[in-house]
This record gives C-alpha cells, sequence and structure tokens, in this order.
C-alpha cells in the first residue's frame, strides 16, 4: 500500500468545463490526449485538463502524492481514469483555468522532476451539466505517483457526461495542430489579464 507523502483539499474553480495539472517550467506532454479519450482526462496544450460536468463555478478536489502506485479509491467515485504526465521542474500543480487559486493545493510531484502518472476521480459530474451553480455539485480526487509513460486508461465509466464525451470523440475526425512551446501559457496570461485576474 502506499499512503500519501503529502495530500490537501480545496475548491477549484472551473472556466469552460476545466481545470489543470500544470509544471510552470513547461509542458506535462508533448502529444495530445484530448479529454474525451477517457470522458475524464487528457493532455490539451501541454497541460494536463480535467474535464467538469459545471461549466463555471467550484469543484471540491483532493490531491494526494504518493511514490508507489497508490489503489484506485474505494470510495463511490463515478468516474476514474489516468493518464501519464511529465513534469519538467518538479512541480505539479492544480490550477483554474482563468484564475489563480485562493490557497494553493500540495504539489503532485513526490519524487522532483521526472515522469509521473495522474489518476482522477470524479463524481457528481451528472447533477448541474453545462450550468454555474453556486454551491459545489462536483468531486475530485487525483493521485499522482512516479511512473514511466503508459497508454491513458478508463478504469470506472459509469456517469453520463463521461459517456457523452467518449461518444463524441468516437463521431469526430479531429485534426490537431501543434501549439509553439510557450504560446499556450501567454494565451492564458493574456486572457487572465483581459478578464481582471
Amino acid at each position: 500500500m502506499s499512503d500519501p507523502l503529502t495530500t490537501g483539499q480545496g475548491p477549484v474553480g472551473v472556466h469552460y468545463h476545466q481545470f489543470l495539472v500544470t509544471d510552470p517550467g513547461g509542458p506535462v506532454a508533448e502529444d495530445e490526449t484530448g479529454a474525451s479519450h477517457t470522458g475524464l482526462v487528457g493532455i490539451t496544450a501541454g497541460d494536463a485538463t480535467v474535464h467538469t460536468g459545471i461549466h463555471t463555478g467550484d469543484v471540491d478536489v483532493t490531491v494526494t502524492a504518493h511514490r508507489q502506485p497508490p489503489p484506485p479509491d474505494a470510495g463511490e467515485w463515478e468516474e476514474i481514469a489516468e493518464i501519464s504526465l511529465h513534469s519538467p521542474t518538479g512541480t505539479l500543480q492544480v490550477t483554474p483555468l482563468m484564475t489563480d487559486l485562493d490557497e494553493d493545493l500540495p504539489d503532485l510531484a513526490a519524487a522532483g522532476p521526472g515522469a509521473y502518472r495522474l489518476r482522477v476521480h470524479a463524481r457528481g459530474r451528472d447533477q448541474a451539466v453545462d450550468l454555474a451553480p453556486h454551491t459545489i455539485t462536483e468531486h475530485y480526487l487525483l493521485q499522482c505517483w512516479p511512473q514511466p509513460p503508459a497508454p491513458a486508461q478508463l478504469l470506472r465509466a459509469t456517469d453520463d457526461y463521461g459517456s457523452r464525451l467518449r461518444a463524441e470523440q468516437t463521431h469526430q475526425t479531429r485534426v490537431t495542430t501543434h501549439t509553439p512551446r510557450g504560446q499556450h501559457r501567454q494565451e492564458h496570461d493574456i486572457l487572465r489579464r483581459s478578464l481582471g485576474g
């Protein structure tokens, strides 16, 4: 069993159905893995993107950093998925898309720079789809540990929202162009400044 080295919990702001896991020093992966591939988490423009049911608002996020792979949490999670990440600086931080957290959650990169596995658990995504609720309706658990890269994996798939995202993926042809390194972060900074963040 892998007890967490660090753990933390708090609200995370969601905009446009997403919040991120980022490394301030660069992309966490070069290849794009659309969030709709697992219906929960993927790589978009160099960041890990967690896909939420709500459009805008706060979700409850718990993070745990480990040195060894932990078992998936035994709670009543509706979706569980895993992807691989790379942390160039040894910092993997949960961040909202357009604002900063009021209080930072702990760093997920327990072993410094290198390759990691991120497992995301979710529940409540069907409660307020596409809405901006004033109370928290969605809960997430992010577990992270050092591990060589491996394909994305869907461990549990029981919510309607995830099913819808996976169905959209199979019915679309996506053309992905490479975003020059650093451009994604510049766009985020410009968007944050324009919104007064």
